[in-house]
């Protein structure tokens, strides 16, 4: 069996951390699924995010959350 490569596991941990923060913004603002994703996929965050070299990916959604709540809004 192959092992998944650096960029593989990037993309399942950031779709997985997405997924995590649409469900933590229609939970906290009570808005639509589709205004919950246009906030978080508008975020600036998204960015940082998405930055393999960065590895923001390898936090946890709760903490990414606090950061698109505090420091990226």
């Amino acid at each position: 069996m192959n092992q998944p490569t650096h960029h593989q596991i990037a993309t399942y941990l950031t779709d997985y951390i997405l997924s995590e923060l649409v469900k933590y913004v229609i939970e906290d603002t009570g808005c639509t699924i589709e205004q919950a994703m246009e906030r978080v996929y508008n975020s600036s965050l998204m960015t940082a995010l998405q930055d393999e070299e960065g590895e923001l990916y390898v936090q946890s959604p709760a903490y990414i959350y606090e950061l698109m709540n505090q420091k990226y809004s």
